[in-house]
């Protein structure tokens, strides 16, 4: 089993955050969006490789692997021209296809799903996506699925509402070789959406070649593309198993509400952190209250009231009670007059 992660965008929607550190990185809960997409994996056998398809500031994504899942093999590919995700891919051909080709898992790092993975095991269809049913799809992409239960085609941004199987970005292929086939297929007959190289394009190839792709619910889809959907992401995974608040010992004057996740170097006095707080490693924070927040590692805040706010990496925060949103290295103060 080979997993491909694509992760090569610039995060425009989660500027200016996504400045200074790629996406993947940004804190959710007490840990980088990529740890918890990686931790999905953990107890899924036989994985022999993990492919990172990167872009924008890529060297930072391959020193947190290191660092932190120093166990995964992984290999790097960068992709230096945003076309599309199935160019993304391609880029891995060579640990795809020929004597390499194996079954794949392919998964969007802004996408968190709960889902029981031991079942591939058993697995008898040629491919699997994961889909979540919305009240609105025409903001994504949705699966059609046929009588017989197998998915008969998938539609990037329907104009209509009737079919709502969304799919959340995870996809399972038994012969990685031939999905890498259909890319060549579809970059040689130029077959685009929207300008784009998109994967549903080679999958619709797949599918009139004779794939047999069955659809995969999942009751819980976390995305993290997005300001409020990273905060909406936050405060499922810190009341589902990431709070530590009973954990932190509060500072002097301050009360903890949980679910919080507080870094154990993070000092917080004569403040009110959470519910739904995340403070990183080195946070300085006095005389505050927030909740429903994130605030990355070494950032001080000072005399303000947060809520639905991200602090970038070592910013300054002191004054007045505002909501913002402040990337990295920033310093923002208000200065009352006398």
């Amino acid at each position: 089993m080979k997993i491909v992660i694509p992760l090569a965008g610039y995060g425009k929607r989660l500027r200016p955050h996504t400045f200074t550190k790629p996406k993947p990185l940004v804190n959710v809960a007490g840990k980088p969006v990529l740890g918890h997409v990686l931790d999905m994996f953990q107890t899924l056998e036989g994985v022999d490789e993990i492919i990172f398809i990167v872009g924008h500031l890529g060297e930072q994504i391959e020193a947190y692997v290191a660092q932190h899942y120093p166990h995964i093999k992984a290999s790097y590919f960068e992709q230096k021209e945003l076309n599309g995700q199935s160019t993304a891919i391609y880029l891995a051909r060579e640990r795809l296809s020929g004597a390499n080709a194996a079954p794949m898992l392919m998964v969007f790092v802004d996408t968190i799903i709960e889902t029981d993975l031991a079942r591939l095991k058993t697995e008898t269809a040629d491919a699997v996506t994961w889909v979540k049913e919305v009240e609105d799809p025409r903001r994504f992409g949705v699966a059609k699925v046929g009588l017989d239960g197998y998915v008969t085609g998938l539609i990037e941004k329907p104009k209509e509402k009737d079919n709502n199987l969304v799919v959340v970005g995870f996809y399972y292929f038994k012969d990685s070789g031939k999905l890498i086939d259909a890319i060549q297929e579809q970059v040689e007959g130029n077959v685009r959406t929207q300008n784009e190289y998109f994967l549903a394009d080679a999958v619709n190839l797949m599918i009139k070649r004779g794939l047999r792709m069955k659809v995969q619910k999942v009751g819980v889809w976390l995305d993290c593309g997005k300001t409020e959907t990273v905060l909406e992401t936050n405060r499922y995974l810190l009341a589902h198993g990431h709070d530590n608040g009973a954990a932190f010992t509060s500072g002097e004057g301050s009360v903890i509400i949980p679910p919080v996740n507080i870094h154990p170097t993070a000092q917080v006095t004569h403040s009110v952190i959470g519910p739904h707080a995340t403070l990183g490693a080195g946070c300085k924070v006095e005389n505050t209250i927030i909740r429903d927040s994130i605030i990355d590692e070494g950032a001080e805040v000072n005399d303000a009231l947060l809520t639905g706010s991200m602090i970038g990496k070592d910013a300054r925060l002191s004054g007045r009670f505002r909501t913002f949103n402040i990337g990295e290295a920033s310093e923002v103060g208000f200065h009352t007059e006398d």
